[in-house]
């Protein structure tokens, strides 16, 4: 069976998509299935990414990472549903690319790191 890419899916397809692979992993989790949860898990992040408007999240700007309190990434450029920049924690650490699904609220000018 061939199945549909994420960015060729409408709202309602990526919708039923990550219900049905959130019941998955929350089955992989209760069965202590530690890398099949990882991957439903990352699957999951990645069909998010495609409900969410990249031109929302600009070049320079800083964002909370989700799911890892205090970490912040810098963008420097967009492709597609990813992020390209680095995380402000380790400055010498090399370009990566993030779904924006991964990136939460703005951090703000005066904001502490």
């Amino acid at each position: 069976m061939q199945t549909k890419r994420y960015s060729t899916m409408t709202e309602y397809e990526l919708k039923t998509e990550i219900a049905a692979l959130s019941e998955k992993a929350r089955k992989a989790e209760q069965l202590g299935m530690v890398n099949e949860f990882a991957v439903l898990d990352r699957k999951i992040t990645m069909a998010k990414a495609y409900l969410l408007n990249p031109d929302e999240f600009k070049p320079g700007e800083v964002y909370e990472i989700e799911g890892a309190p205090g970490s912040f990434f810098k963008i420097d450029y967009m492709n597609g549903v990813f992020a390209w920049g680095n995380r402000l924690e380790s400055p010498d650490s090399e370009e990566e690319g993030i779904p924006i699904s991964m990136l939460g609220r703005k951090k703000e000018e005066n904001e502490p790191r």
